[in-house]
Parts: C-alpha cells; structure tokens; sequence
C-alpha cells in the first residue's frame, strides 16, 4: 500500500505525502481544505500573493486520481475559499479537471467556507452534504468533532490545517503539515497551497504523522 499504513475503524487505509487518505477498500479518496482560489481572493483585496495555486491544486489531484484510481474523491469541506474566488479563470480550470475526471464521483461536505463561497456550480456534478455524512465505520466532517454520530466510532475531518514544528541542532526549526489522530477522530493536512496551519503539540493519546520529503512518517507519542 503507498503512504504510510494505519488502521482506523477496523479499516486498512494509508497517509500520502500528497497530504491525501486512502482508503483501498473503498477505493476512496479523502482530501480536505482546498481552498481553491484563496490566493485570487487575497489579490481581490489588493494583497500581492503569487498566481497559479489552483493549477497545482488542481495537477496534484490530477496525479493522486491517475496513481490510485479512486471510484469517488470526498472532500472533507473548505472547497472553494470564497465568493470573491469564483472568477472566470478559476471556473473555467475546475471545469476542465472535471472534464477529464467526469466518471469520478465527488462529493464535497460543506465546511465554514463553503456556507460563505457556496456550493460548486451544478455543471461540476460535486454531491454536496452537511456534515456528518456517514462513510462505512467513518463520519465524514469539516469540523472535528468526536463520536458525531450514533454508533459511529471515528470521525475523518479538516478544518484545523495541523502543522508539526521539528526541532534540530541549535535553533533550527522545521514546520510540516501533520495528520493526527486522536480520541476517535483523525484530522487531515490541508491538500492546498496557500492554506497556513494550526500547530499541534504532542499529547498523551495523540498520534502525530508528519509529511515532509515526500513521505509520511509517525512521530514518537508523547
């Protein structure tokens, strides 16, 4: 299996470097945070942030479907970052992605900037639920929240963009995204450029599994 093997619900599933989850018996794809046009949004506002993020957003998911052939990719919330982000360019670039994977079934359970950017336009063909949405022995959230459904023992969310922060020799400091896992619940690294991240400390329960380098590996628990 690529990425790094875990075991979550009973299920076989593996962390990517591509700050992707895997689930080979499913055939499913979870990704969460895209933030698609965030950088145009911050441009709209008279930052000057760089261009281009959304075609390598959109490139790396290209590469993830080609490497894995998922039957159905889940976005885990925060698709698009806001209204000011459906501008022609990047309507237009999600609808290309879309051509070329159109037998792939996305579903997309809508997070905090999802409620202000809206749904995906209807031509896209991205299912959009609240969540949680029930996945097998997974909720399916943006936010994390433990145990979120009746008889659900795990909970897969977003929303946090957790970091790790490395320490070397001397002062050197190195800051990754991470997943975590912990309590019943597992929390994705944001899929997208431009996104920051939410520094999570070691604790007892926590698991953390840093990506860097082109892999995934598990930092020692606290």
């Amino acid at each position: 299996m690529p990425g790094l093997a875990v075991e979550w619900a009973g299920e076989a599933l593996a962390l990517l470097p591509e700050r992707a989850l895997w689930w080979p018996a499913r055939r499913t794809l979870l990704v969460a945070d895209l933030h698609l046009g965030k950088a145009a949004s911050f441009r709209a506002a008279g930052q000057p942030v760089p261009v281009g993020t959304t075609q390598r957003n959109l490139a790396r998911l290209d590469a993830l479907i080609a490497r894995h052939a998922p039957r159905q990719l889940v976005v885990l919330g925060d698709f698009l970052h806001a209204a000011s982000a459906r501008t022609p360019a990047l309507l237009a670039a999600l609808a290309d992605w879309r051509a070329r994977h159109a037998a792939l079934a996305v579903t997309l359970v809508r997070g905090n900037h999802d409620g202000h950017a809206g749904d995906p336009p209807p031509g896209l063909d991205i299912a959009t639920v609240d969540e949680p949405h029930r996945l097998g022995p997974f909720a399916c959230c943006h936010h994390p929240r433990p145990h979120a459904m009746p008889s659900t023992p795990f909970v897969l969310a977003g929303h946090l963009h957790p970091a790790c922060v490395l320490h070397g020799p001397g002062r050197d400091r190195l800051r990754l995204p991470c997943f975590v896992a912990e309590a019943g619940q597992a929390v994705l690294p944001a899929f997208g450029e431009f996104t920051g991240g939410w520094r999570v400390e070691a604790a007892p329960g926590r698991r953390r599994y840093v990506v860097g380098g082109g892999q995934v590996w598990a930092l020692p628990a606290a």
